[in-house]
């Protein structure tokens, strides 16, 4: 480790255990005395910080601040300058890579953020049997996952931070049709486990949604990507629901009414940041449940309506009414 990792790794170690011989620094570092003996001069003399040796407890500790300042602490808080974490969020930082590396088959993420993280690890003072055992006290569950070939999200993520323009070729599910298009990278999307490009698309001169796992060729251009207003970005791709933005039409609201039984479920979930509900009844948490949610094209929201059967009914809106239930009946047919 370089010089100032073991700064921090030393002002961590007084910090988390009080106090620390110099062998116990020595063995935690793994340098020879004389380093360790300028890192604690250095420390004291440049970086301010109270490291005070204790002949009573043969180690070194952070001193405790003189009589008459105030302060009834036994032990200063000291920090390094910039960026600094303490254990729980050293944790916690290492704990979201793990869920980084499960969002992508191909773990495209963690391996970019895998530097970083070494270092990390190196300051929590974790060894490599530690570093394991995290690794599996994390585990994530991913279903309907869809690959996205590695060296697509890395050329769209790198075109989208330079601001360049991508050369695409996009199959198009809808229509089940192949096409080219010259596009300006706006936002990565990792929705249910698949990622998604919000872009302009200069070939329709609008804002697109495009998937990742249906890019079928890319390639970076020179051209400089036109630059979209977040909150454009926003108003055009996520007023509707899930996935399906519908860029240009008109916003629709569902009301739909859940039963007892899957109501204590969803009182808890968010279908859409915007959505409106309340219980129905007098006791809340034992009758029925009412969500209204925004959307403009059906497609998701119904397959979300349709995975909870008969504890739900939609109200009000009558032609998606009638496409549910539509739904419903085919399905029940193939059982007949």
């Amino acid at each position: 480790m370089d010089r100032t990792e073991r700064f921090y790794k030393i002002e961590l170690l007084l910090r988390s255990r009080g106090c620390v011989s110099f062998d116990a620094l020595l063995s935690e570092l793994a340098v020879s005395p004389a380093t360790l003996k300028r890192d604690l001069q250095y420390l004291r003399g440049r970086m301010g910080a109270p490291i005070a040796y204790d002949r009573a407890d043969n180690g070194y500790r952070f001193d405790a601040p003189a009589a008459g300042t105030g302060h009834t602490s036994k032990a200063v808080h000291h920090e390094l300058p910039g960026m600094w974490f303490s254990e729980r969020e050293l944790h916690a930082l290492l704990t979201m890579h793990q869920l980084m590396a499960g969002l992508d088959d191909d773990g495209v993420l963690a391996r970019h953020l895998q530097p970083m993280m070494d270092r990390l690890q190196g300051l929590l003072g974790a060894d490599e049997t530690e570093a394991r055992e995290l690794v599996r006290r994390v585990k994530v569950i991913g279903t309907a996952r869809r690959r996205v070939p590695s060296k697509h999200f890395e050329l769209l993520g790198s075109a989208l931070v330079q601001r360049k323009r991508v050369w695409l070729r996009y199959f198009k599910r809808s229509d089940r049709v192949t096409s080219e298009r010259e596009v300006s990278p706006q936002r990565l999307v990792n929705y249910r486990n698949t990622w998604y490009l919000d872009a302009w698309c200069h070939a329709s001169d609008g804002l697109r949604r495009f998937a990742l796992d249906a890019i079928e060729a890319a390639r970076a251009l020179d051209t400089r990507a036109k630059s979209v207003a977040l909150k454009d970005l926003e108003a055009e791709l996520d007023a509707g629901y899930g996935i399906y933005g519908g860029a240009g039409s008109k916003v629709k609201w569902a009301t739909l009414v859940f039963e007892a039984d899957a109501a204590q479920w969803i009182a808890n979930e968010e279908w859409h940041p915007q959505q409106k509900s309340r219980w129905l009844g007098d006791r809340r948490g034992e009758g029925r449940y009412e969500l209204q949610v925004p959307y403009i094209d059906p497609t998701e929201l119904m397959m979300d309506i349709l995975r909870h059967g008969d504890s739900v009914r939609v109200v009000g809106d009558k032609a998606l009414a009638t496409a549910v239930a539509r739904r419903l009946q085919k399905a029940a047919a193939l059982y007949a």
